[in-house]
């Protein structure tokens, strides 16, 4: 394959995987099962499964406590283990198109702090580059073993989950060599074109069936701000739609300016993204970094506490191993915003799980290193506290224009020091800036069909 590209999928064929050439696809599926190193997975990036149903969660209301529909996208079976393969895709993809990186020239850099990174390896290892994720260095131990099992090497930064920045100056500085290619979540627009395209109409497929068929709110948390793109082509189908961006109650960087460390591996870094549309932000609402740990605790290893406590034995078995710390501080987050709306039956809440429990073991080991007990009764009451009795404080409403204008400031904070001009940050305050790179997707589709 030396100086080869291994071409995958379109966008077009990862929310349509049906529009795959059919011996593809059948050796994709099979491969996914039996080699999740062949090149052919490249075609399992989508949402949906081999019956092209999107792959999703509505929640049980006895554990939601809302009348609202909590749909939840899943994650953890694309290739790799996690959604974020696709965006790592997707950039790798349109640079190779586009003729700026080129097989057996370029090495690969992937800033990050731990999904992303090891789609990246993943990404790399099936098309042939050698990767360098440049990661925080105290992420969960799973990660840097997923990272290094798929071929990818480490650059550790100091700091943890909320000090991405230092990653973000590494990647600059190993930057400086023009071998050197970095795959840049955060500032890189195929991230959000993948987003909006490929998460946000699967999130409208997925509730054809739920509740009114609508979807009322769109919740995410933002890493890189990658999936909340997805509510930029939701809130084109449904106006209606409101928006929420969750953070850390530790590290309220869009909602107050604060800056923290905190335990939600993949979210609050301390940032306002490049490619995060302020524009279609509604809310910003903060979640407790360790109801997240102990909501994962709880739904992972407390099955029968679930079960004493209403929710169906098959609902409480069907939870466990599809949510990391993100998907349950997404969950809480859909939960606030259902209360706040005052949504009913038959109204939807949609959000993600990133990924699932197979990166998170080490997290609730250290929880239970750190409380003095972790017996059924507690289990009950962190049921009843974190679940049940989620409210609308630290509920922050951005639709007015001095709220955005905030954001726009702290995305100049964040982004002039790195070289961007005021010029190009001033024209993301268009609508039309984001329609125009959207609609290069028909564009890049063509290319990667022609090359092909």
């Amino acid at each position: 394959m030396e100086g080869k590209i291994p071409f995958g999928p379109t966008y077009e064929e990862m929310l349509y995987p049906e529009k795959i050439d059919p011996e593809i696809r059948q050796r994709a599926l099979k491969a996914l099962k039996e080699d999740e190193l062949d090149p052919i997975n490249l075609f399992n990036i989508t949402w949906k499964d081999e019956n092209n149903q999107v792959r999703k969660l509505v929640l049980p209301p006895e554990l939601t406590g809302v009348d609202a529909n909590i749909v939840v996208l899943l994650g953890r079976y694309f290739p790799s283990g996690s959604h974020k393969v696709g965006p790592a895709y997707a950039t790798l993809i349109e640079g190779c198109v586009d003729g700026v990186i080129r097989p057996g020239e370029h090495t690969i850099l992937g800033p990050s702090t731990g999904n992303f990174g090891i789609g990246v390896a993943y990404i790399c290892r099936l098309m042939g580059y050698r990767a360098i994720v440049i990661m925080p260095d105290s992420m969960s131990d799973e990660r840097y073993e997923r990272i290094r099992k798929y071929g990818g090497e480490l650059d550790l930064t100091p700091g943890t989950e909320s000090d991405v920045i230092l990653t973000l100056k590494r990647t600059y500085e190993l930057k400086k060599d023009p071998k050197n290619f970095a795959l840049a979540q955060f500032e890189l627009l195929p991230n959000y074109r993948f987003h909006r395209y490929v998460t946000g109409n699967s999130a409208i497929e997925a509730v054809r069936d739920v509740g009114n068929g609508r979807i009322a709110c769109f919740v995410s948390a933002p890493g890189s701000a990658g999936t909340i793109g997805a509510g930029d082509e939701i809130k084109k189908v449904f106006p209606e739609c409101k928006v929420a961006a969750l953070e850390p109650y530790e590290c309220s960087t869009l909602a107050t300016g604060g800056r923290g460390q905190h335990r939600i591996e993949g979210i609050g870094d301390k940032m306002c993204t490049l490619i995060h549309n302020v524009l279609n932000t509604d809310f910003v609402v903060l979640i407790h970094d360790d109801d997240c740990v102990k909501g994962l605790k709880l739904i992972q290893d407390g099955t029968e506490v679930l079960i004493k406590m209403g929710v169906k034995e098959e609902k409480a078995l069907e939870l466990k191993d599809n949510f990391g710390i993100s998907g349950i501080c997404n969950i809480l987050g859909a939960i606030k915003m259902a209360k706040f709306l005052r949504l009913g039956p038959g109204d939807n809440v949609v959000t993600i799980a990133t990924d699932g429990f197979d990166r998170y073991r080490s997290v609730l080991d250290d929880l239970e290193r750190r409380t003095l007990e972790i017996t059924d009764f507690v289990l009950e009451r962190w049921y009843r506290d974190i679940f049940l009795r989620a409210n609308e404080e630290y509920i922050y409403d951005f639709r007015k224009p001095e709220a955005k204008e905030r954001l726009f400031a702290q995305k100049e904070q964040d982004w002039l020091p790195f070289g961007y001009t005021k010029e190009y940050l001033d024209a993301m305050r268009s609508p039309s800036f984001w329609e125009d790179e959207y609609a290069k997707i028909k564009e890049y589709d063509e290319k990667i069909r022609a090359l092909r």
